[in-house]
């Protein structure tokens, strides 16, 4: 097995653990020469690629890769799909399984109701307009090549060195409230894992992988802080706070996205909800990562 990670950032290194053992090739990209390093000391076999050409090493890696796994976000347009042409001529011959990581974001607004992996997508972003051009591509390709595509649609990533404990211990986090504003979650561990099952199982389609439990942004931190044993940050209206244009879009959309169609498959979370995945971390010691 030659796995290639396209995008090897916090979620690709997970993921690259999750398929980590004997017999498996491990491959992944970074657009940074300062990050190479880093993936190396993790056993990753490591090049660079800027989205826009591919250097002859990494061509030549190509050749037996038989899982594809996608975590660059698109911009006007999903660069491996533009490299690989429309008909995915050049995609690896023995090529088993195509994992694209998508966001939960391509639903847009639905005012708090369940989402499910049917219901129709009406992204109110940019980059979620991309992103839903993106998977449909990867779902074509997958289809054209006779392989299984799977788009993993992620909700708000966090896990060690990535979360609610570190942003206390910075003096970053905020308790901005939003009437009945809530957030579904994904720890990295269960990124890493969840693709490493659909992979195992050849399964294509669209799956959400997002927790069983959302919930108010607030909440999280107030429960960090009791973990923590500190005051959580004062509470502010949103609708007054200070944002970025990015952090206020994403209040914006409002959903409870439902993860019961990748639990029907077969696949156990290993941090299913936020209060025990928070305590995990303070426990172990490994929430500065």
């Amino acid at each position: 097995m030659h796995v290639m990670i396209f995008g090897c950032g916090y979620s690709g290194m997970a993921i690259a653990k999750a398929f980590a053992g004997e017999n498996v090739r491990v491959s992944g990209t970074t657009r940074s020469a300062e990050k190479i390093e880093a993936l190396r000391r993790a056993g990753i076999e490591a090049f660079l690629f800027d989205g826009e050409t591919m250097e002859d090493r990494l061509v030549e890696a190509l050749a037996d890769v038989t899982h594809l796994v996608q975590s660059i976000a698109p911009g006007k347009a999903d660069p491996l799909l533009r490299l690989f042409g429309e008909n995915g001529a050049s995609l690896p011959p023995g090529l088993e399984w195509i994992g694209y990581l998508s966001t939960v974001g391509v639903y847009g607004d639905h005012k708090g109701a369940w989402i499910v992996e049917e219901t129709p997508c009406v992204p109110v972003s940019g980059r979620s307009k991309e992103r839903l051009e993106a998977e449909e591509g990867w779902l074509a390709m997958g289809r054209e090549r006779g392989v299984p595509a799977a788009v993993l649609r992620l909700s708000g990533i966090y896990g060690p060195g990535r979360n609610a404990f570190c942003n206390l211990e910075k003096g970053t986090a905020r308790r901005l409230i939003k009437k009945d504003q809530v957030f579904n979650r994904i720890r990295v561990e269960d990124i890493g894992a969840a693709t490493r099952f659909l992979s195992d199982q050849r399964l294509g389609g669209i799956y959400n992988v997002t927790d069983d439990r959302p919930g108010p942004p607030q909440d999280v931190i107030v429960e960090a802080a009791r973990l923590m044993g500190v005051e959580p940050p004062p509470e502010q209206a949103f609708e007054t706070a200070e944002l970025t244009p990015m952090a206020r879009s994403f209040y914006g959309e409002n959903k409870r996205v439902s993860n019961a169609k990748l639990k029907a498959a077969g696949f156990e979370f290993s941090f299913p909800n936020y209060p025990m995945s928070l305590a995990q971390l303070w426990r172990d010691g490994c929430w500065r990562g």
